[in-house]
Protein backbone atom coordinates (compact mmCIF):
# COMPACT_ATOMS: atom_id res chain seq x y z
CA UNK A 1 0.00 0.00 0.00
CA UNK A 2 1.40 3.27 -0.67
CA UNK A 3 2.20 5.61 1.62
CA UNK A 4 0.32 8.46 0.14
CA UNK A 5 -2.64 6.16 0.70
CA UNK A 6 -2.49 7.62 4.89
CA UNK A 7 -2.02 11.31 4.15
CA UNK A 8 -4.99 13.32 5.12
CA UNK A 9 -7.15 15.77 2.81
CA UNK A 10 -8.00 15.64 -0.65
CA UNK A 11 -4.58 14.09 -2.60
CA UNK A 12 -3.83 12.28 -5.89
CA UNK A 13 -1.24 9.43 -6.42
CA UNK A 14 -2.53 7.34 -3.32
CA UNK A 15 -1.57 4.35 -5.12
CA UNK A 16 1.81 3.15 -7.00
CA UNK A 17 0.99 3.86 -10.74
CA UNK A 18 0.55 0.60 -11.80
CA UNK A 19 -1.78 -0.58 -9.71
CA UNK A 20 -3.97 2.11 -11.42
CA UNK A 21 -4.71 0.24 -14.43
CA UNK A 22 -5.16 -3.02 -12.76
CA UNK A 23 -7.81 -1.50 -10.79
CA UNK A 24 -9.74 -0.12 -13.33
CA UNK A 25 -9.46 -2.80 -15.37
CA UNK A 26 -12.41 -4.76 -17.12
CA UNK A 27 -15.22 -5.55 -14.45
CA UNK A 28 -16.36 -8.64 -16.28
CA UNK A 29 -13.52 -9.56 -18.92
CA UNK A 30 -15.46 -10.74 -22.77
CA UNK A 31 -16.14 -14.09 -23.38
CA UNK A 32 -14.18 -15.83 -26.23
CA UNK A 33 -15.90 -17.90 -28.77
CA UNK A 34 -15.88 -21.27 -26.97
CA UNK A 35 -17.17 -19.93 -23.59
CA UNK A 36 -19.62 -18.37 -25.33
CA UNK A 37 -21.04 -21.54 -26.93
CA UNK A 38 -20.38 -23.28 -23.80
CA UNK A 39 -22.78 -20.63 -21.93
CA UNK A 40 -25.19 -20.42 -24.31
CA UNK A 41 -26.07 -24.01 -24.60
CA UNK A 42 -27.29 -23.43 -21.05
CA UNK A 43 -30.11 -21.61 -22.44
CA UNK A 44 -33.63 -23.57 -22.17
CA UNK A 45 -35.16 -21.36 -25.06
CA UNK A 46 -38.09 -20.91 -23.06
CA UNK A 47 -41.28 -20.80 -25.38
CA UNK A 48 -42.63 -18.09 -23.03
CA UNK A 49 -39.23 -15.67 -22.71
CA UNK A 50 -39.59 -14.71 -18.96
CA UNK A 51 -36.25 -13.22 -19.90
CA UNK A 52 -37.71 -11.27 -22.54
CA UNK A 53 -40.71 -10.21 -20.91
CA UNK A 54 -38.32 -8.61 -17.99
CA UNK A 55 -36.29 -6.87 -20.51
CA UNK A 56 -37.10 -3.12 -21.49
CA UNK A 57 -36.51 -3.34 -25.21
CA UNK A 58 -38.43 -6.43 -25.25
CA UNK A 59 -34.72 -7.99 -26.85
CA UNK A 60 -35.37 -11.66 -28.29
CA UNK A 61 -33.18 -13.50 -25.69
CA UNK A 62 -34.29 -16.87 -26.52
CA UNK A 63 -33.59 -16.70 -30.28
CA UNK A 64 -30.37 -14.43 -29.88
CA UNK A 65 -28.79 -16.92 -27.45
CA UNK A 66 -29.90 -19.80 -30.09
CA UNK A 67 -27.40 -17.79 -32.90
CA UNK A 68 -24.61 -17.74 -30.95
CA UNK A 69 -25.23 -22.02 -29.71
CA UNK A 70 -25.72 -22.34 -33.62
CA UNK A 71 -22.07 -20.02 -34.76
CA UNK A 72 -24.28 -17.73 -35.92
CA UNK A 73 -23.03 -14.24 -33.61
CA UNK A 74 -23.73 -12.10 -36.14
CA UNK A 75 -27.31 -12.76 -36.68
CA UNK A 76 -27.74 -12.82 -33.08
CA UNK A 77 -26.13 -9.31 -32.93
CA UNK A 78 -28.95 -8.16 -35.73
CA UNK A 79 -31.65 -9.67 -33.14
CA UNK A 80 -30.09 -7.55 -30.57
CA UNK A 81 -29.84 -4.43 -32.18
CA UNK A 82 -33.30 -4.97 -33.98
CA UNK A 83 -34.99 -3.93 -30.29
CA UNK A 84 -32.01 -2.10 -29.09
CA UNK A 85 -28.94 -0.45 -31.23
CA UNK A 86 -27.04 0.67 -27.96
CA UNK A 87 -27.13 -3.20 -27.02
CA UNK A 88 -23.31 -3.40 -26.56
CA UNK A 89 -23.29 -0.74 -23.81
CA UNK A 90 -26.25 -2.36 -22.27
CA UNK A 91 -24.59 -5.80 -22.42
CA UNK A 92 -21.81 -4.09 -20.00
CA UNK A 93 -24.26 -1.81 -17.49
CA UNK A 94 -27.35 -2.91 -17.66
CA UNK A 95 -28.71 -4.42 -14.26
CA UNK A 96 -29.26 -7.66 -15.49
CA UNK A 97 -29.22 -9.20 -12.25
CA UNK A 98 -32.59 -7.24 -11.32
CA UNK A 99 -34.14 -7.89 -15.05
CA UNK A 100 -33.27 -10.48 -17.43
CA UNK A 101 -31.26 -13.04 -15.03
CA UNK A 102 -33.78 -12.14 -12.12
CA UNK A 103 -36.36 -13.98 -14.34
CA UNK A 104 -33.95 -16.83 -16.23
CA UNK A 105 -35.70 -20.25 -15.06
CA UNK A 106 -32.29 -21.33 -14.44
CA UNK A 107 -32.05 -18.70 -12.11
CA UNK A 108 -35.25 -20.05 -10.51
CA UNK A 109 -33.78 -23.65 -10.94
CA UNK A 110 -30.17 -23.33 -9.79
CA UNK A 111 -30.21 -20.08 -8.33
CA UNK A 112 -27.02 -19.64 -11.01
CA UNK A 113 -28.65 -17.78 -14.27
CA UNK A 114 -27.67 -17.88 -18.27
CA UNK A 115 -25.55 -14.78 -18.14
CA UNK A 116 -27.69 -13.13 -20.76
CA UNK A 117 -25.61 -9.97 -20.60
CA UNK A 118 -22.34 -11.39 -21.42
CA UNK A 119 -23.75 -13.31 -24.26
CA UNK A 120 -25.14 -10.11 -25.36
CA UNK A 121 -21.47 -8.37 -25.31
CA UNK A 122 -20.24 -11.37 -27.10
CA UNK A 123 -22.36 -11.45 -30.12
CA UNK A 124 -22.71 -7.07 -30.66
CA UNK A 125 -18.69 -7.22 -30.01
CA UNK A 126 -18.03 -9.22 -32.73
CA UNK A 127 -20.46 -7.35 -35.17
CA UNK A 128 -18.97 -4.41 -34.03
CA UNK A 129 -15.44 -5.09 -34.16
CA UNK A 130 -16.45 -6.17 -38.01
CA UNK A 131 -17.59 -3.09 -38.82
CA UNK A 132 -20.90 -5.14 -39.76
CA UNK A 133 -23.96 -2.65 -40.35
CA UNK A 134 -27.61 -4.29 -40.62
CA UNK A 135 -29.51 -1.09 -41.76
CA UNK A 136 -29.33 0.91 -44.76
CA UNK A 137 -30.44 4.22 -44.95
CA UNK A 138 -34.30 4.61 -46.64
CA UNK A 139 -34.38 7.43 -49.66
CA UNK A 140 -34.57 11.07 -47.78
CA UNK A 141 -38.00 12.45 -46.83
CA UNK A 142 -36.75 15.76 -46.43
CA UNK A 143 -38.10 15.96 -43.18
CA UNK A 144 -35.91 17.13 -40.28
CA UNK A 145 -35.83 16.65 -37.12
CA UNK A 146 -34.16 18.45 -33.95
CA UNK A 147 -33.02 16.19 -30.92
CA UNK A 148 -31.98 17.36 -27.65
CA UNK A 149 -28.73 15.50 -26.07
CA UNK A 150 -26.61 12.79 -27.43
CA UNK A 151 -27.75 10.15 -24.86
CA UNK A 152 -29.18 6.91 -25.30
CA UNK A 153 -32.85 8.13 -25.38
CA UNK A 154 -31.29 10.73 -27.85
CA UNK A 155 -29.17 8.72 -29.91
CA UNK A 156 -31.42 5.84 -30.17
CA UNK A 157 -34.16 8.31 -31.49
CA UNK A 158 -32.04 9.71 -34.00
CA UNK A 159 -31.40 6.09 -35.39
CA UNK A 160 -34.64 4.89 -35.71
CA UNK A 161 -35.02 8.17 -37.65
CA UNK A 162 -32.14 8.02 -39.63
CA UNK A 163 -33.62 4.15 -40.91
CA UNK A 164 -36.40 5.69 -42.36
CA UNK A 165 -34.61 8.47 -44.49
CA UNK A 166 -35.01 11.37 -42.21
CA UNK A 167 -32.44 13.92 -41.42
CA UNK A 168 -31.31 14.27 -37.58
CA UNK A 169 -29.77 17.30 -35.81
CA UNK A 170 -28.74 16.51 -32.17
CA UNK A 171 -28.07 19.49 -29.88
CA UNK A 172 -25.41 18.23 -27.14
CA UNK A 173 -24.16 20.23 -24.18
CA UNK A 174 -21.07 18.49 -23.58
CA UNK A 175 -17.75 18.53 -25.90
CA UNK A 176 -18.06 14.38 -26.68
CA UNK A 177 -21.73 12.33 -27.07
CA UNK A 178 -23.24 9.50 -25.06
CA UNK A 179 -24.22 11.06 -22.22
CA UNK A 180 -24.45 8.43 -19.35
CA UNK A 181 -22.66 6.30 -20.95
CA UNK A 182 -19.90 8.55 -21.55
CA UNK A 183 -19.63 10.71 -18.38
CA UNK A 184 -21.75 9.13 -15.78
CA UNK A 185 -20.76 5.19 -15.90
CA UNK A 186 -18.00 3.90 -13.50
CA UNK A 187 -14.64 3.30 -15.44
CA UNK A 188 -14.14 -0.46 -14.85
CA UNK A 189 -17.64 -0.82 -16.34
CA UNK A 190 -16.55 1.01 -20.31
CA UNK A 191 -13.31 0.59 -20.31
CA UNK A 192 -11.15 1.25 -23.59
CA UNK A 193 -13.33 4.22 -25.10
CA UNK A 194 -16.23 2.30 -26.11
CA UNK A 195 -18.98 4.53 -25.18
CA UNK A 196 -17.28 6.48 -27.99
CA UNK A 197 -16.92 3.83 -30.29
CA UNK A 198 -20.61 3.07 -29.95
CA UNK A 199 -21.56 6.01 -30.82
CA UNK A 200 -19.74 5.70 -34.44
CA UNK A 201 -21.18 2.63 -34.89
CA UNK A 202 -24.74 4.28 -34.04
CA UNK A 203 -24.12 7.05 -36.57
CA UNK A 204 -22.44 5.29 -39.48
CA UNK A 205 -26.02 4.46 -41.06
CA UNK A 206 -25.40 8.81 -41.81
CA UNK A 207 -28.09 11.73 -41.86
CA UNK A 208 -27.09 12.10 -38.33
CA UNK A 209 -25.18 15.28 -37.36
CA UNK A 210 -24.27 16.31 -33.90
CA UNK A 211 -23.74 20.03 -32.57
CA UNK A 212 -21.41 19.80 -29.34
CA UNK A 213 -21.40 23.06 -26.87
CA UNK A 214 -25.47 23.58 -27.92
CA UNK A 215 -27.39 23.85 -24.80
CA UNK A 216 -31.64 24.27 -24.25
CA UNK A 217 -32.05 27.30 -22.89
CA UNK A 218 -28.67 29.06 -23.36
CA UNK A 219 -27.52 28.26 -27.18
CA UNK A 220 -31.13 26.70 -28.36
CA UNK A 221 -34.84 27.27 -27.47
CA UNK A 222 -37.56 25.13 -27.76
CA UNK A 223 -39.15 27.74 -29.64
CA UNK A 224 -36.72 28.00 -32.46
CA UNK A 225 -36.32 24.20 -32.62
CA UNK A 226 -40.38 23.89 -33.29
CA UNK A 227 -40.61 26.65 -36.02
CA UNK A 228 -37.40 25.16 -37.77
CA UNK A 229 -37.88 21.39 -37.86
CA UNK A 230 -40.74 19.22 -38.20
CA UNK A 231 -40.31 17.66 -35.21
CA UNK A 232 -38.38 17.92 -31.80
CA UNK A 233 -37.59 15.22 -29.49
CA UNK A 234 -36.04 16.28 -25.95
CA UNK A 235 -33.73 14.03 -24.28
CA UNK A 236 -31.24 16.02 -22.20
CA UNK A 237 -31.28 13.81 -18.75
CA UNK A 238 -31.15 15.46 -15.22
CA UNK A 239 -28.62 17.90 -14.92
CA UNK A 240 -29.24 19.32 -11.75
CA UNK A 241 -27.92 17.64 -8.20
CA UNK A 242 -30.05 17.26 -5.42
CA UNK A 243 -29.00 19.03 -2.22
CA UNK A 244 -28.17 17.16 1.39
CA UNK A 245 -30.01 19.51 3.24
CA UNK A 246 -27.46 20.00 5.69
CA UNK A 247 -25.99 22.35 7.46
CA UNK A 248 -22.39 23.02 6.40
CA UNK A 249 -22.70 21.58 3.05
CA UNK A 250 -20.92 24.61 1.43
CA UNK A 251 -17.40 23.26 2.79
CA UNK A 252 -14.56 22.53 0.54
CA UNK A 253 -14.30 18.40 0.06
CA UNK A 254 -18.52 18.46 -0.75
CA UNK A 255 -18.28 17.27 -3.91
CA UNK A 256 -21.67 15.76 -6.36
CA UNK A 257 -20.86 11.89 -6.77
CA UNK A 258 -21.89 13.02 -10.55
CA UNK A 259 -19.28 15.48 -11.11
CA UNK A 260 -16.69 13.61 -10.05
CA UNK A 261 -17.83 10.30 -11.94
CA UNK A 262 -18.12 12.59 -15.13
CA UNK A 263 -13.82 13.62 -14.21
CA UNK A 264 -12.72 10.42 -13.29
CA UNK A 265 -14.16 9.07 -16.97
CA UNK A 266 -12.57 11.76 -18.79
CA UNK A 267 -9.08 11.38 -17.36
CA UNK A 268 -6.08 10.35 -19.12
CA UNK A 269 -3.89 9.96 -15.70
CA UNK A 270 -6.06 7.94 -12.77
CA UNK A 271 -3.05 8.86 -10.56
CA UNK A 272 -3.66 12.21 -11.38
CA UNK A 273 -7.13 12.09 -9.90
CA UNK A 274 -7.15 13.66 -5.77
CA UNK A 275 -9.24 11.75 -3.62
CA UNK A 276 -10.02 11.60 0.15
CA UNK A 277 -8.05 9.44 2.71
CA UNK A 278 -11.61 8.68 4.98
CA UNK A 279 -14.60 9.01 1.88
CA UNK A 280 -18.50 9.66 2.80
CA UNK A 281 -20.57 8.90 -0.05
CA UNK A 282 -24.50 10.03 0.73
CA UNK A 283 -26.91 7.72 -1.32
CA UNK A 284 -28.46 4.47 -2.32
CA UNK A 285 -28.42 4.29 -5.97
CA UNK A 286 -25.65 2.68 -8.41
CA UNK A 287 -24.34 6.55 -8.70
CA UNK A 288 -23.57 6.36 -4.61
CA UNK A 289 -21.99 2.90 -5.58
CA UNK A 290 -20.16 4.07 -8.69
CA UNK A 291 -18.29 6.77 -6.80
CA UNK A 292 -17.78 4.82 -4.04
CA UNK A 293 -15.89 1.75 -5.20
CA UNK A 294 -14.21 4.09 -7.54
CA UNK A 295 -12.68 6.41 -4.62
CA UNK A 296 -11.78 3.16 -3.00
CA UNK A 297 -9.66 2.14 -6.34
CA UNK A 298 -7.96 5.66 -6.61
CA UNK A 299 -6.81 4.65 -2.94
CA UNK A 300 -9.21 5.83 -0.23
CA UNK A 301 -8.27 4.00 2.78
CA UNK A 302 -12.07 4.40 4.72
CA UNK A 303 -15.27 4.77 2.02
CA UNK A 304 -18.53 4.59 3.63
CA UNK A 305 -21.89 4.35 2.11
CA UNK A 306 -24.75 6.18 4.30
CA UNK A 307 -28.10 5.63 3.68
CA UNK A 308 -31.00 6.98 4.99
CA UNK A 309 -33.33 3.52 4.59
CA UNK A 310 -32.69 -0.11 4.58
CA UNK A 311 -31.05 -2.17 2.47
CA UNK A 312 -33.86 -3.51 0.97
CA UNK A 313 -34.90 -0.04 -0.32
CA UNK A 314 -31.89 0.68 -2.21
CA UNK A 315 -31.87 1.46 -5.42
CA UNK A 316 -28.29 -0.19 -6.02
CA UNK A 317 -28.78 -3.85 -7.01
CA UNK A 318 -27.72 -6.54 -4.32
CA UNK A 319 -25.18 -7.76 -6.90
CA UNK A 320 -24.30 -3.65 -7.05
CA UNK A 321 -24.00 -3.65 -2.68
CA UNK A 322 -22.00 -7.02 -3.14
CA UNK A 323 -19.50 -5.33 -5.58
CA UNK A 324 -18.83 -2.29 -2.82
CA UNK A 325 -18.36 -4.95 -0.53
CA UNK A 326 -16.08 -6.63 -2.08
CA UNK A 327 -14.13 -3.82 -2.85
CA UNK A 328 -13.94 -2.84 0.76
CA UNK A 329 -16.61 -0.32 1.23
CA UNK A 330 -18.79 -0.49 4.49
CA UNK A 331 -22.90 0.56 4.12
CA UNK A 332 -24.42 1.65 6.38
CA UNK A 333 -28.33 1.92 6.50
CA UNK A 334 -30.71 4.34 8.64
CA UNK A 335 -29.03 7.12 8.42
CA UNK A 336 -29.22 10.82 6.96
CA UNK A 337 -26.64 13.72 6.89
CA UNK A 338 -27.39 16.23 9.53
CA UNK A 339 -24.23 18.70 9.87
CA UNK A 340 -20.98 18.77 7.67
CA UNK A 341 -18.36 19.44 10.39
CA UNK A 342 -15.33 21.80 8.51
CA UNK A 343 -11.98 22.89 10.24
CA UNK A 344 -10.74 25.90 8.21
CA UNK A 345 -13.83 25.58 5.56
CA UNK A 346 -12.51 21.96 4.70
CA UNK A 347 -14.51 18.76 5.95
CA UNK A 348 -13.11 16.94 8.55
CA UNK A 349 -16.29 14.79 9.70
CA UNK A 350 -20.17 14.30 8.80
CA UNK A 351 -23.01 14.66 11.86
CA UNK A 352 -26.04 11.95 10.46
CA UNK A 353 -28.69 11.30 12.80
CA UNK A 354 -30.30 7.65 12.22
CA UNK A 355 -34.12 7.02 10.93
CA UNK A 356 -37.10 4.87 11.75
CA UNK A 357 -39.76 4.29 10.05
CA UNK A 358 -42.91 5.09 11.60
CA UNK A 359 -45.27 3.55 9.50
CA UNK A 360 -44.54 4.74 6.05
CA UNK A 361 -43.08 7.88 7.06
CA UNK A 362 -39.53 7.95 7.53
CA UNK A 363 -38.33 9.96 10.59
CA UNK A 364 -35.26 10.76 13.34
CA UNK A 365 -34.60 9.64 15.72
CA UNK A 366 -32.63 12.10 17.85
CA UNK A 367 -29.02 9.72 18.59
CA UNK A 368 -26.36 11.35 15.95
CA UNK A 369 -23.16 9.52 14.61
CA UNK A 370 -20.00 11.29 13.29
CA UNK A 371 -18.37 9.79 11.11
CA UNK A 372 -14.26 11.51 10.30
CA UNK A 373 -14.15 12.46 6.58
CA UNK A 374 -12.10 14.60 4.50
CA UNK A 375 -14.32 13.92 1.40
CA UNK A 376 -18.43 14.25 1.34
CA UNK A 377 -20.35 12.98 -2.23
CA UNK A 378 -23.93 13.70 -2.89
CA UNK A 379 -25.60 10.75 -4.65
CA UNK A 380 -28.63 11.63 -3.23
CA UNK A 381 -30.57 11.67 -7.09
CA UNK A 382 -30.99 14.18 -9.73
CA UNK A 383 -33.40 16.86 -11.09
CA UNK A 384 -34.86 17.86 -13.97
CA UNK A 385 -34.42 22.43 -14.46
CA UNK A 386 -37.32 23.10 -16.10
CA UNK A 387 -35.60 26.44 -16.34
CA UNK A 388 -34.28 25.28 -19.70
CA UNK A 389 -37.71 24.66 -21.44
CA UNK A 390 -38.29 28.72 -21.66
CA UNK A 391 -38.78 30.88 -24.74
CA UNK A 392 -41.39 32.82 -26.79
CA UNK A 393 -43.70 30.05 -27.13
CA UNK A 394 -46.39 27.76 -25.22
CA UNK A 395 -45.02 26.04 -21.97
CA UNK A 396 -44.47 22.90 -21.89
CA UNK A 397 -47.15 20.63 -19.37
CA UNK A 398 -44.87 19.36 -16.45
CA UNK A 399 -45.19 16.86 -13.75
CA UNK A 400 -43.73 16.23 -10.60
CA UNK A 401 -41.18 18.22 -11.78
CA UNK A 402 -40.80 16.51 -15.14
CA UNK A 403 -42.21 16.28 -18.48
CA UNK A 404 -45.12 14.78 -19.23
CA UNK A 405 -45.60 12.47 -21.62
CA UNK A 406 -48.61 10.25 -23.37
CA UNK A 407 -47.64 6.36 -23.94
CA UNK A 408 -45.69 7.25 -27.01
CA UNK A 409 -43.62 9.73 -25.99
CA UNK A 410 -45.78 13.08 -27.06
CA UNK A 411 -45.87 16.04 -25.03
CA UNK A 412 -48.75 18.57 -24.45
CA UNK A 413 -46.80 20.88 -27.16
CA UNK A 414 -47.52 20.11 -31.01
CA UNK A 415 -44.49 18.56 -32.63
CA UNK A 416 -42.45 17.90 -29.21
CA UNK A 417 -41.44 14.54 -27.94
CA UNK A 418 -39.48 13.69 -24.66
CA UNK A 419 -38.27 10.47 -23.15
CA UNK A 420 -35.35 9.33 -20.60
CA UNK A 421 -34.53 10.82 -17.36
CA UNK A 422 -36.11 13.99 -18.27
CA UNK A 423 -40.03 12.32 -18.19
CA UNK A 424 -42.46 10.82 -15.56
CA UNK A 425 -41.96 8.10 -14.37
CA UNK A 426 -38.42 7.74 -15.93
CA UNK A 427 -36.09 4.90 -14.34
CA UNK A 428 -33.11 6.92 -13.42
CA UNK A 429 -29.99 5.43 -14.60
CA UNK A 430 -31.32 2.89 -16.79
CA UNK A 431 -29.83 2.99 -20.43
CA UNK A 432 -31.13 0.41 -21.20
CA UNK A 433 -35.06 2.17 -20.65
CA UNK A 434 -33.46 5.62 -22.06
CA UNK A 435 -32.80 3.27 -25.43
CA UNK A 436 -36.66 1.76 -25.39
CA UNK A 437 -37.90 5.34 -25.13
CA UNK A 438 -35.76 6.92 -28.01
CA UNK A 439 -36.84 4.01 -30.20
CA UNK A 440 -40.13 4.24 -29.40
CA UNK A 441 -40.94 8.00 -30.09
CA UNK A 442 -38.56 7.84 -33.12
CA UNK A 443 -41.18 5.08 -34.59
CA UNK A 444 -44.17 7.89 -33.27
CA UNK A 445 -42.13 10.69 -35.04
CA UNK A 446 -42.30 8.59 -38.16
CA UNK A 447 -45.69 7.80 -38.12
CA UNK A 448 -46.85 11.44 -37.84
CA UNK A 449 -44.34 12.75 -40.49
CA UNK A 450 -46.03 10.26 -42.92
CA UNK A 451 -49.12 8.57 -43.96
CA UNK A 452 -49.11 5.99 -40.78
CA UNK A 453 -45.38 5.39 -41.33
CA UNK A 454 -45.57 5.43 -45.15
CA UNK A 455 -43.24 7.72 -47.29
Amino acid sequence: MAEGQFRDGIVAGRLPSADYEQNFADLHPPLDRHEALVEADRCYFCYDAPCMQACPTQIDIPLFIRQIATGNPLGSAKTIFDQNILGGMCARVCPTETLCEEACVREAAEGKPVQIGRLQRYATDVAMEQGRQFYQRAAPTGKKIAIVGAGPAGLACAHGLAVHGHDVTIYEARPKPGGLNEYGIAAYKTPGGFAQAEVDYVTAIGGIDIEYGKALGRDIHLAELIANFDAVFLGMGLAGVNALRAEGEDAEGVENAVEFIATLRQASDLSSLPVGRRVVVIGGGMTAVDAAVQSKLLGAEEVTICYRRGPEHMNASEYEQDLAAANGVAIRHWLQPKRVVSEGGKVVAIELEYTALDGDRLKGTGEILRLPADQVFKAIGQSFEPSVLNGSGPSIALENGRIRIDAEGRTSLDKVWAGGDCVVDAREDLTVSAVAAGRDAAQSIHRSLTSNGRA
